[in-house]
């Protein structure tokens, strides 16, 4: 288990709701509902209220740096029978379709590895919710002015070495400059940036709350946002 999944949560009960078009992109159609993702009675586009306030202020901050520029989101809310078929189809890409039982022990267990170095863990468990199970943890990109996404040297959900976010700091100084404008406008708004993924970002779950801890380990760091689908608030579930 990842070290960032063993931290407290205390969930504030903040609802999810949905991401206003108004004021994002969003991918069209979803990514993983193409790919037939079971969401059921829910949808990809919802956060919880305050993750969507500081959405906007990130928003706000990259107009005031590249005027017309948006954030454009390419996943979101992501219940934890999604994430579990979203490994599994990982898992089925790297081996060329082959189900996890059909391979030899130690070829499962390396592919098992490469599939979880980006894709969090499938969890039942309210202690150890998948991030964007929480309603608090998005991926997303730039585009400019006329809709265009800005060029961040691989896509989104690339299982390589070039989704470490400072990857290409040493190759190609634009590429690296459009992450780090992503970074910023973000980091200003209060997210943090997962350690192996230049696209995903989140607040208030476990992953923000490990890496927001004293660097001297003096406070003990706590989640606001545990499994969205346990709220008593009832959420909504078509879209505005």
């Amino acid at each position: 288990m990842k070290p960032y999944r063993r931290i407290l949560i205390k969930e504030c009960g903040d609802p999810l709701v949905p991401i206003p078009r108004d004021l994002f992109s969003l991918t069209e159609p979803h990514p993983y509902e193409a790919f037939g993702a079971p969401y059921e009675r829910d949808h990809p586009w919802q956060l919880r209220t305050s993750v969507i306030d500081k959405l906007v202020i990130a928003a706000t901050a990259l107009d005031r740096q590249k005027k017309g520029f948006k954030l454009k989101l390419f996943d979101a809310y992501r219940p934890n029978r999604v994430q579990s078929f979203m490994v599994l189809h990982e898992f089925k890409t790297l081996s060329g379709g082959l189900s996890p039982e059909r391979l030899p022990p130690d070829q499962r267990e390396a592919l098992w590895q490469k599939t979880l170095r980006i894709w969090a863990e499938p969890s039942d468990d309210p202690l150890t919710p998948p991030p964007h199970s929480t309603g608090a943890a998005m991926d997303l990109t730039l585009i400019d002015g006329e809709g265009l996404e800005i060029d961040m040297g691989s896509p989104i959900d690339e299982n390589s070495d070039r989704s470490s976010p400072d990857y290409f700091e040493t190759l190609d100084q634009a590429v690296h400059q459009n992450r780090g404008l992503l970074f910023e406008v973000m980091r200003e708004a209060g997210f943090t940036r997962h350690p192996e993924e230049w696209w995903h970002f989140s607040f208030g779950d476990q992953m923000w709350a490990f890496l927001n801890q004293s660097p001297r380990g003096l406070e003990v760091p706590i989640a606001r946002y545990g499994r969205a689908d346990l709220l008593q608030e009832k959420r909504p579930t078509t879209m505005p």
